[in-house]
């Protein structure tokens, strides 16, 4: 089993904590040409020049361990001193880094690629990989991608619209919604260039 960091952005992570992601896609690095890929689940796959791609992200069984935005906090611990404490962005995203004078002080958030293995507080274990067509999402899996649903009598059964956010705005499918997601990360025309992703299944490790 290896272990391997993998960023997830505030969205990504929210989605992991309430159980609601347990997958996630990246794309591949090497393009191949067009229907030149045959595809394996669970561990390489081999184009047509027969050179095999293994997942940089691991295979079944590997781990996974999230890199997300954090910072420190300067608060009183159990002893009733004062010490560093890590927050997270996604949990709290107004967080300050302490108080002095009746004056708060901003937090410095440190990226999620700086963030080092043992500030992670999420670690994930590959149950899946799997190399398919970014449009070739299921709706199963976009739900299993995390996308929110909007719960209001206005947007009942309707997912969330990533890129507009007004009144009115919903997704009807799931599949439609993790488009949006796409779209609001890596541009517009992102979606439409339908690149060969990983498809990587995770269960979360509680405790790890």
């Amino acid at each position: 089993m290896k272990e391997r960091g993998i960023i997830f952005n505030g969205e990504m992570v929210r989605a992991t904590l309430d159980g609601l992601k347990t997958q996630t896609r990246r794309v591949v690095r090497h393009q191949p040409d067009e229907d030149g890929l045959a595809r394996l689940s669970g561990g390489p796959w081999m184009d047509t020049s027969e050179k095999v791609y293994r997942c940089p992200y691991g295979e079944v069984g590997d781990r996974l361990w999230v890199r997300e935005t954090s910072g420190l906090q300067v608060r009183r611990d159990a002893l009733g001193g004062t010490g560093e404490f890590r927050v997270y962005r996604a949990s709290n995203p107004d967080a300050i880094r302490f108080t002095a004078n009746g004056k708060n002080y901003p937090i410095k958030w440190v990226p999620s690629i700086h963030m080092p293995r043992h500030a992670s507080r999420i670690t994930l274990e590959i149950t899946d990989v799997r190399v398919e067509r970014l449009n070739y999402i299921s709706e199963e899996d976009a739900i299993s991608e995390g996308v929110a649903r909007r719960h209001s009598d206005t947007y009942h059964g309707f997912y969330r619209d990533y890129e507009n956010q007004g009144y009115g705005c919903g997704c009807t499918f799931a599949k439609d919604s993790f488009r949006s997601l796409w779209r609001s990360i890596y541009g517009a025309e992102s979606w439409n260039a339908n690149p060969w992703c990983w498809a990587i299944t995770f269960k979360r490790i509680e405790g790890a």
